[in-house]
């Protein structure tokens, strides 16, 4: 069974820290052609778009493109705070591998 992505807690509350919504702006999750796995994830804050997913809480938004949406199913977009730094991170299940860092990925 195929699922649209889930948002942690997490993820929401960091983009109401950061005023994504106050901005009128949403986090965009994408997945382009690229990085030293063959698949890379663009995460940047964008308009919503007419044709996105929308995911909402805490009133914050995400949202993914049509395109990148079933590379992304199942997937859990979550928010990291360590030691070498903070940064939304996905976990994918359709990954079958990644790269060291976590941007790039294979399928």
């Amino acid at each position: 069974m195929t699922l649209p992505p889930r948002v942690t807690e997490r993820a929401y509350a960091r983009l109401s820290e950061i005023g994504a919504a106050k901005q009128g702006k949403a986090l965009r999750i994408a997945v382009e052609g690229g990085g030293c796995s063959g698949f890379q994830y663009a995460i940047t804050l964008d308009d919503p778009a007419e044709d996105d997913l929308v995911l909402e809480g805490a009133g914050e938004k995400v949202v993914v493109d049509s395109v990148s949406l079933p590379f992304l199913q199942n997937a859990t977009i979550d928010f990291s705070k360590e030691l070498i730094g903070a940064k939304f991170v996905i976990e994918n299940p359709n990954a079958t591998s990644s790269c060291g860092c976590g941007t790039s990925f294979s399928i």
